[in-house]
């Protein structure tokens, strides 16, 4: 099974533009007349381009918006403003045949390999599904093989394809969620922390099929994690994502060995070094306080509740992601520097 690149389709050129997209959820109260008190601020203005072959990872605490994110790129969420494009065409504004069309370029890798498939339904069942909702993807008649040759694709035996979910571990069950991720060839696939939920030496297993099914594919990967060692080992640029924005982006170089924003700084600095005598070099930041709620963020900078550098400027203005005097990659911070001790 193979899928030769278009010479028309340039390796590096963006296929995925995400302009400002905004998701707000609406609090309400009343039960006969309910009227909008306030509304939790999941995803507050994020923009970034995905290019064709290359992995970008979302990385942050739990409840920063990246599975909200990850929602609204596969329109399993609408968004409250703001835009996004495949390959040139709105992806919030397609409809009917168009959307389908869409979906069919992007597709979805969960987190839980488990509740994620249909424990009622055979595993060729399951990896076969797509090609019932898309039948021009396949021949009625040669669906059977396709499904064999993607178990196989993922390191699955074909001859299991009667097999149910339970009778596999997590690590094939994940397989089996890749293996219908890749039945309709997309270019995008959407990972929503697809690791985090096994062992670590299945993590590494699972990563590697990762890779090589970018390189064999020409697949685009949206990585969407929190741990930082894994985002290291797989992509090539990285999103940092608090309170519903993005406050740092750039290349695995620029962020893991040039971070400027004070949260990037803090994630990696509790990150766990094997090596006792760098780890005694390194100075751990403990962040004070706790995770202001989405549905009331601070005026200004976001992170200033909680930050070691904040003065008077932060909490009265709002500072951009754009590149830093620091560095030359964009860094959502007044006083964006490079720190070298963490």
């Amino acid at each position: 099974m193979t899928a030769p690149a278009s010479p028309t389709k340039v390796r590096g050129e963006t296929i995925l533009a995400v302009d400002e997209l905004v998701k707000h959820f609406p609090i309400t109260r009343g039960v006969l007349f309910k009227r909008q008190i306030g509304a939790v601020r999941a995803v507050d203005g994020v923009s970034f381009e995905l290019r064709r072959g290359e992995t970008l990872g979302v990385v942050g605490e739990s409840g920063c918006g990246k599975s909200t994110l990850a929602r609204l790129l596969m329109r399993l969420e609408t968004p409250t403003a703001g835009r996004a494009t495949l390959e040139g065409r709105d992806l919030f504004r397609a409809s009917g045949g168009e959307l389908r069309r869409l979906r069919r370029n992007m597709q979805m890798v969960m987190q839980d390999p488990y509740t994620s498939l249909n424990p009622r339904m055979t595993v060729g069942d399951i990896v076969g599904e797509p090609f019932a909702i898309h039948p021009d993807a396949a021949p009625k008649g040669s669906r059977r093989q396709r499904v064999r040759e993607l178990l196989d694709v993922v390191g699955l035996n074909p001859e299991h394809v009667n097999r149910y979910p339970h009778q596999f571990s997590g690590g094939q069950r994940q397989r089996i969620g890749i293996a219908r991720a890749l039945a309709l060839r997309p270019e995008i696939i959407v990972c929503d922390e697809p690791v985090s939920a096994l062992d670590v030496s299945i993590q590494a297993q699972v990563i590697n099929l990762l890779e090589q099914l970018q390189d064999e594919f020409g697949l685009s990967y949206v990585f969407i994690a929190h741990d930082l060692s894994v985002v290291r080992h797989i992509c090539d640029r990285v999103a940092v994502m608090y309170l519903g924005r993005i406050v740092e982006i750039g290349t695995e170089e620029q962020i893991y060995q040039r971070a400027t924003h004070p949260y990037t700084q803090a994630l990696l600095s509790a990150v766990p070094v094997p090596d006792p005598e760098a780890r005694d070099r390194r100075t751990v930041i403990r962040l004070t306080g706790d995770v202001p709620s989405p549905a009331d963020p601070p005026s200004g900078c976001r992170f200033r509740t909680r930050c070691w550098k904040a003065e008077e400027v932060c909490a009265v203005q709002d500072p951009q992601t754009v590149p830093r005097a620091a560095d030359p990659h964009p860094s959502a911070c007044h006083f964006a520097e490079v720190r070298t001790d963490v």
